[in-house]
C-alpha cells in the first residue's frame, strides 16, 4: 500500500500540498491527513479522488506519536512521501509573550517534525521523499520572531543532515523555504497590520510553492527557495554578519 502523509493539512499551504499530491499522484492508495481540525479534514477528504485517512491529531501532544506509530505498525504501508507542513509562528518579543506560546512553537515546529519523520522513515524505500516546510526565517535570526526563526533554522539544518544520512537509501529530503504567502498563517501569527516589513515583501502563491516543492522533492533537490528576491536574501544571509541582517530586515 503506497501512501502519502501530510501534516498541517487543514489550511493554507497544507491544502495546497493536498491538491498537488492528489493531482500528481492519483495512483496513491491513500493520503493520511494530519491536523487538529477534524471537520476541515473531512471536508477535504469528501472531495478527494484519492482515498484519504483522516487523523485529527494535535502534534504537540506526545500521545499523537503513539497513535501514529501503532497505525503504521498495523498497516505497514510504503510511505512514498512525508510532507511535514504543520507549524506555528508568533510575532512578538519573547519578553512580551508567554511561555506556553513560545514552547508550543518549539514543540510543533521541531519536536513534532522530528518525531513524525522518525516514525515514518522505517516505512520509506528508495524513491520516497521527505518534504519539510522551513522558511526564509531559517536563514538568519529575526527579532520579534526569535523563537520561530530559531525553530525554522532547526528544520533547515535537520533536513540537510537527514538528506545526507539517507542518500545511500535513495530517499530524498527537501526543505522548502518560502517567504510570506496570503494564508491563515499571517492572522494566526498576529502579523497582519503589525509589521511594516511584511507589507513590503513580495508574496508567493501557495499553490505554486507547494506544487513546485513536490516536483523538486521527487527530483532530488535539497533546498527550494521560491522567488528571486528571497534567493538573493539567502545569499546575503550567508555573506553578511547576522547582526547586520537583523537590523536590515526588522519584522
Amino acid at each position: 500500500m503506497n501512501i502519502a502523509i501530510l501534516t498541517g493539512a487543514s489550511a493554507g499551504l497544507g491544502k495546497s500540498f493536498f491538491r498537488s499530491v492528489t493531482a500528481r499522484y492519483p495512483d496513491l492508495d491513500a493520503i493520511w491527513l494530519i491536523a487538529r481540525r477534524e471537520e476541515r479534514l473531512r471536508e477535504m477528504a469528501a472531495g478527494s479522488a484519492v482515498p484519504t485517512v483522516v487523523l485529527p491529531f494535535d502534534l504537540t501532544d506526545s500521545a499523537s506519536y503513539e497513535t501514529l506509530s501503532a497505525r503504521l505498525a498495523a498497516e505497514k504501508p510504503c510511505v512514498k512521501m512525508l510532507i511535514n507542513n504543520a507549524g506555528l509562528g508568533q510575532l512578538d518579543n519573547v519578553a512580551d509573550s508567554d511561555w506556553p506560546t513560545q514552547s508550543r512553537m518549539v514543540d510543533l515546529n521541531c519536536r513534532a517534525l522530528t518525531a513524525v519523520t522518525t516514525l515514518a522513515l522505517p516505512y520509506m524505500a528508495a524513491g520516497s521523499f521527505v518534504l519539510n516546510v522551513a522558511s526564509i526565517a531559517s536563514f538568519a535570526p529575526n527579532a520579534r520572531m526569535t523563537v520561530y526563526s530559531s525553530t525554522k533554522a532547526y528544520v533547515l539544518s535537520f533536513s540537510k543532515g537527514l538528506r545526507e544520512e539517507l542518500k545511500a537509501k535513495k530517499i530524498n529530503v527537501l526543505a522548502v523555504c518560502p517567504g510570506p504567502m496570503k494564508t491563515e498563517f499571517l492572522e494566526v501569527a498576529d502579523i497582519t497590520g503589525r509589521s511594516p516589513m511584511f507589507k513590503l515583501l513580495p508574496y508567493s502563491d501557495p499553490d505554486k510553492v507547494a506544487d513546485r516543492a513536490v516536483v523538486l522533492a521527487a527530483k532530488g533537490r535539497a533546498v527550494y527557495t521560491p522567488r528571486l528576491f528571497f534567493k538573493f536574501y539567502r545569499i546575503l544571509a550567508k555573506l553578511l554578519p547576522h547582526s547586520l541582517i537583523m537590523k536590515l530586515c526588522k519584522t
